[in-house]
């Protein structure tokens, strides 16, 4: 083979591939949120959508893709602040508890230097904001492209394969022809449209709140029924929206009984009510080591199993390429082989496992009802575990240095 094909370039990419698939497969939901032009308020929708959700109690991170012209620092109030490195990874910014950020315009020296970059800059950083970034337990994550259908969103609806595209609009033709573009854009590369948002649907008088059209009105609300979408809501233009963009202080923190305000709660629900409504992420608890999973007693055996892709353990064990049995005696390895599993499906694999002499299974995420399942076949479960090989991961337990987290399955 070419050194192309298997060489250190080729280590490399693979290498990124299992991070992003790490990253994501602790990300519940993922919203691309895209408009066919520029100015219609797609940014701000975006990071109103992001505050809200995690006003509900959601863990949501707010990935600002728009290389060239970020927002998202400015409407939150962190563009003088700069993301912190952990080990290898990038920080996402707290802008709160339950709300972290990442964004082009907080990696720049000055907020007016301009991004000059061809397309595979883009890609690449675009693609490390995601793999490389601890963004860790998330219930949502929320993406901001810029407008058009260019490199940004191509490359997040090609990496973040199970995004759902939100689509803002205004009621006028020119930006509805626009984005008829973008739900083009969808159909082809297969994305579905979780809906479509009417920013700027009527202007608000401060004094007498009278409603003025002065945009028209809706249009987008008769786009979503002629495609067959879900209209998510209109958002009226009102002055203390733009003034909360200014000052850094998103719009739904301090709603009051407005116009403005109770569109973006129920473009929120509709959000929560057709996509899914997961619980909201516990904080992490360290789990209990059950009484299998102790240390091994001398002259013991005892079979681990590990779910792997690509020789490194799998954050789902239903995605994976082969189980790999490590066989221990007197704390020591003696023994590693990979077998492929049967066809996945509910309750087959845990009794294929212990027919194949495992004791215990370490596995980044796995369901309750699986964990059931393997216990009720006698084999011990280990959930939270790093992303290793599997002799690395049972000599880490083995010395009693197996770090484990949460566990990232949620079914």
């Amino acid at each position: 083979m070419s050194q192309h094909q298997n060489g250190p370039d080729a280590d490399a990419r693979a290498k990124e591939e299992q991070e992003i698939t790490t990253t994501l497969d602790r990300i519940k939901h993922k919203i691309l949120v895209m408009s066919g032009k520029g100015g219609v308020g797609k940014s701000t929708v975006a990071v109103n959508v992001a505050v809200a959700l995690q006003h509900a109690g959601y863990k949501v991170g707010l990935l600002d893709v728009d290389l060239h012209g970020p927002t998202a620092p400015v409407l939150l109030g962190m563009r003088e602040e700069r993301p912190n490195v952990q080990g290898e990874k990038l920080l996402p910014m707290p802008h709160s508890s339950g709300l972290g950020l990442v964004s082009m315009g907080n990696l720049l020296d000055t907020q007016d230097r301009a991004v000059i970059w061809r397309g595979p800059k883009k890609i690449g950083a675009i693609r490390q904001f995601i793999g490389d970034v601890d963004w860790g337990e998330l219930d949502y994550l929320v993406i901001d492209s810029p407008p058009g259908t260019g490199d940004e969103p191509l490359t997040v609806a090609q990496t973040v394969t199970d995004a759902q595209a939100l689509i803002v609009t205004t009621p006028q033709e020119v930006s509805l022809a626009d984005v008829r573009k973008s739900l083009n854009f969808c159909e082809t590369i297969g994305m579905p449209v979780l809906g479509v948002v009417e920013n700027m649907s009527g202007f608000i008088c401060p004094e007498c709140g009278h409603v003025e059209p002065i945009f028209g009105a809706g249009g987008g609300a008769e786009m979503a029924r002629k495609h067959g979408l879900t209209f998510l809501g209109a958002v009226p233009i009102e002055p203390a929206i733009v003034r909360g963009g200014d000052r850094g202080k998103p719009y739904v923190e301090d709603p009051g009984d407005s116009a403005a305000g109770k569109a973006f709660a129920a473009i929120v629900g509709e959000i929560l009510a057709h996509i899914g409504k997961p619980a909201p992420t516990p904080e992490p608890v360290a789990p209990e080591t059950p009484a299998e999973t102790a240390p091994a007693t001398q002259g013991e055996e005892r079979v681990f199993v590990v779910p792997t892709h690509g020789g490194l353990l799998t954050m789902h064990f239903g995605h994976a390429e082969a189980m790999t049995f490590v066989t221990t005696r007197d704390g020591k390895i003696v023994d590693e082989k990979a077998l492929t599993p049967p066809e996945h499906a509910p309750g087959v694999i845990p009794p294929w496992a212990a027919e194949q002499g495992a004791h215990v299974i370490i596995a980044g995420g796995m369901g309750s009802h699986a964990q059931e399942l393997f216990q009720a076949a006698g084999v011990a479960v280990i959930s939270g575990a790093p992303p290793l090989a599997p002799r690395e991961l049972v000599q880490q337990f083995l010395d009693g240095k197996l770090e484990t987290g949460t566990n990232t399955c949620d079914h």
